[in-house]
Parts: C-alpha cells; structure tokens; sequence
C-alpha cells in the first residue's frame, strides 16, 4: 500500500519549478485525496499554470489566497474532519510560518496531517556556490511605499555580515492585495500583482545606506559582492554574481527573484561565484 490513510490534512511541497517537480510520495497522496487547496500568496511554481497543475495531478484545484489561509482556514480544516484535504506550498510546506499555523489550527481540531518535504528557496540557494551552513538569518525585503519605508532588513542584513555570515534575502510578493484607496469607496478592488526583482531590492539597500552616511561602510556598501538569483530551480534559473553596484544594472529577467548578500568567503565559494560573475576580477582569489 502506499501508506495512504483515511482523514489526513497532507501539506505537500511542490518544489520550486514545474509540475513535475512533486515528489512521488507527493503525487500518490495528491491523487489520493478529495479535496485539494493551493497556497497562492508566499510564492508560485515559476513554470506552471493551475490548469496544468490539474491535468497532471488529474485533480480540480482551489486557489487557497491570503485571506482564506490567514482568516482562519474553515475551508480547508471543516472538509479535513470527513475526507482526504491535500494543501499544496510551492517549495517547501514548512518554508513560511503560516503553513505552521495551519497546523496548529488542525491539532487543535484533533484533525492528524502529514508533510511532505520538497526543495525550496531555503536550500536551493546553495546552487549559488555559497554554502549552506555560512549562512545566517535570513531576511526578507518588503516593497517600500511613499509613506512606509521599513528598514530593519538592511540591520539584519549588517548583524549577519558583522559575523562573516551570507545573507539569503527573499524579496516581495504582492499578489491579492487590496487597493485600500477604493477600498474606501465601498469596493473590495486589489492591486496588480508585484514581485520584487533583485534590482528593486539593490536600490532600497543602497538609498538606505545613503541615508545612513558612513557608520556601516565598512561592512555593507555598494562594493559588497552579492549574488542575484532568478527563476531558481526551474529550466530557466539565472545566477549572476558581483558587487552590489554591478548588480543593481544588470537585467535578470522574469520573476521570482531572491537576492544573497555574500559574507566571508571560502576558497570554494569564491571559485563557484567566479564562474557565475558578471566581472571576474571583482572575485577575490583565496
């Protein structure tokens, strides 16, 4: 048997490009199950539509955004009580802390559930050549808007370089957001989606060290070498590499989009990031 069992709540990693890159185990409970909910709001499988989703998995998908997830998840647990519900995460289940609520919701319903692991952003981001365990926290980068410029990731990023740690930031996605000016209209309207590409980010880093004058200079500047990454994990992935000046001018296409600010190196790292930079000779030879 394939280990199947009845009324199980299954949060299934999709991994990061296409279709196929669900597990086996994965795929068997997928099939297996009555219901199954996509997670559509902390990231998107870069090569495939929902409708391919559905042929592959020969499945009928609901598209679980924001609000159905966050706002207490009574659609997805209310069926986990009767019958198989399979939630789908683009990566990895457990890469987002919402996916951890959710199972807290499900065992405080006395509903059992099973993950199933798959690549994510988290470790596929060693295909940059930096190594996994000279990593520190890792950060993410929100949009900025005309009257709300966070900055406390530009600190994080800082307390990770002042430790010769890399840095993995994961940049914005804006998808069902509401447009709060026609909100208060009376009409629930939502913005375009948006995702952050790694030039937007560069610049929000560079414009607050500007502000900042010279205190950090030493240890996070426009001359910091960093690695932007792309489409990572599909058929399409683009890895470039160089300083973060470089970097901010250099077109790396559709989204989605992550960005590595680059610690202390090891001989190693700095000959794979050689391989993969814009200029060369910005690489220092160890």
């Amino acid at each position: 048997s394939s280990g199947i069992n009845a009324e199980y709540g299954y949060l299934v990693g999709l991994g990061l490009g296409d279709v196929k890159d669900i597990t086996v185990k994965g795929l068997e409970v997928v099939r297996s199950c009555d219901q199954v909910f996509l997670e559509a709001y902390t990231s998107l499988l870069i090569s495939s539509e929902t409708s391919e989703l559905e042929s592959y998995y020969n499945k009928k998908i609901q598209i679980a955004d924001r609000e159905v997830v966050e706002s207490g998840c009574e659609c997805i647990l209310g069926p986990a009580k009767e019958h198989n519900v399979a939630f789908l995460v683009v990566g990895d289940p457990l890469g987002a802390t919402t996916h951890t609520d959710l199972i807290l919701r499900a065992v405080e319903r006395g509903i059992p559930y099973k993950v199933i692991h798959n690549a994510s952003i988290m470790n596929a981001i060693a295909s940059t050549g930096l190594q996994l365990y000279n990593f520190g926290e890792t950060v993410s980068i929100c949009f900025w808007k005309e009257n709300w410029r966070p900055t406390s990731f530009v600190d994080k990023i800082i307390a990770n370089l002042k430790r010769g740690l890399h840095v993995l930031c994961l940049l914005d996605i804006r998808v069902k957001e509401i447009d709060w000016t026609k909100m208060v209209r009376g009409q629930k309207v939502y913005e375009p989606p948006q995702y952050m590409s790694v030039n937007t980010a560069i610049q929000q880093i560079l414009e607050n060290l500007k502000e900042r004058g010279d205190e950090d200079g030493a240890v996070l500047s426009e001359d910091t070498l960093a690695v932007g990454v792309a489409r990572l994990g599909s058929d399409k992935q683009t890895i470039i590499s160089g300083t973060l000046r470089q970097l901010a001018d250099t077109e790396f296409g559709e989204p989605l989009h992550s960005l590595c600010i680059v610690g202390k190196l090891h001989a190693l790292e700095a000959d794979m990031l050689r391989h993969f930079a814009v200029d060369k000779s910005v690489i220092p030879v160890l």
